[in-house]
């Protein structure tokens, strides 16, 4: 993701439990920035701006903090499970013409053959990029695909400038046509059968009504 997201960061002189608990009533949100061998330093981030910006994965985002700026990327953001609300954020410092690895979203595009389905093996791929020019996710492309055909991580058209770091052989996703088992048939039949002697039997018992 190229975008440049801002975020207005204040120093956290207070922590425990019940510090980060009064910070995100107050609408902040408890983070450390660390990375290139400096010392962590906790900041608190604004809740409203921090909640949007993360919503891009592997965005880059611009921390001002006092007159100094860095540039940084999310590497851990902790939820409340319940509530899903962001507790906790860990911000890595990047610099330009640096290179991460990163897991980037894997979005299915196009439709396979009628009559077939596809399961996704992989949720995301392992990449190495430039941490300014971070993809937020990749495109892979089942149109047309039909029964018995795959993609593996090697068969990923990557966006420029970008270097797969997962294994190449990796499954991403598979073609298949649904198949019904013996069992499943002998039951579809089985239900078959109990329906037209059901039917059969209420019919022989409207025509004794009539009678």
């Amino acid at each position: 993701m190229s975008d440049n997201l801002t975020l207005a960061a204040e120093k956290r002189t207070e922590f425990g439990k019940g510090a980060a608990r009064r910070a995100r009533a107050a609408g902040q949100i408890p983070a450390v920035l660390y990375g290139h061998g400096t010392d962590p330093v906790h900041v608190l981030l604004p809740g409203h701006d921090t909640m949007m910006a993360l919503k891009h994965q592997n965005a880059l985002l611009t921390i001002k903090l006092d007159k100094d700026s860095e540039l940084a990327i999310a590497k851990d953001v902790q939820r409340d499970p319940v509530r899903r609300i962001i507790e906790h954020v860990d911000l890595l410092l990047v610099k330009k013409g640096e290179k991460l690895t990163v897991d980037v979203a894997i979005h299915i595009t196009g439709e396979s053959v009628s009559g077939t389905i596809h399961v996704q093996e992989h949720s995301t791929l392992s990449v190495l990029a430039e941490a300014t020019n971070l993809p937020e996710f990749i495109e892979v492309s089942i149109e047309g695909l039909d029964d018995g055909d795959k993609i593996v991580a090697g068969d990923v058209k990557l966006p420029e400038g970008t270097e797969l770091v997962a294994d190449p052989d990796a499954l991403v996703v598979a073609i298949s046509t649904p198949r019904v088992s013996a069992a499943d048939e002998a039951d579809a039949a089985a239900d078959a059968e109990t329906a037209a002697a059901q039917s059969a039997a209420s019919a022989a018992s409207v025509t004794e009504d009539e009678l």
